[in-house]
């Protein structure tokens, strides 16, 4: 099963997608994409120099501590992650400038890039 947030009108779904028979790089897609949300993750963001912070299990992105840009001390808490009913606070792993990869609300897989602290 694979999770992902769906803008429709300026409103977010969130979407379980299980994947069947063909793999999700051989489906295309139908409908052509107007413009990203508002709130969509710069993709800038995962090729950014630096050290990627990525989430140590799925789960869902409960709150985001710091504004992107903000300049953070290591194992400062950027983000918290709730898993199986539980907060964890993801922290910084060095000291540099937040430039963050994931939204509010948005279901993420294991390692996937939540941040580039740089």
């Amino acid at each position: 099963m694979r999770n992902f947030i769906v803008t429709i009108d300026g409103k977010n779904y969130s979407v379980g997608v299980e994947e069947v028979g063909e793999s999700a790089e051989s489906v295309a897609i139908s409908a052509p994409l107007n413009k990203a949300p508002k709130s969509a993750p710069k993709t800038s963001a995962v090729n950014a120099a630096g050290e990627k912070v990525l989430s140590p299990f799925p789960g869902l992105i409960k709150n985001i501590l710091v504004a992107d840009g903000t300049t953070v001390k290591k194992d400062q808490p950027i983000i918290v992650l709730e898993a199986m009913k539980m907060d964890n606070e993801i922290t910084a792993p060095c000291d540099g400038k937040v430039t963050l990869n994931c939204a509010k609300g948005a279901n993420v897989e294991t390692n996937a890039v939540l941040a580039v602290i740089g």
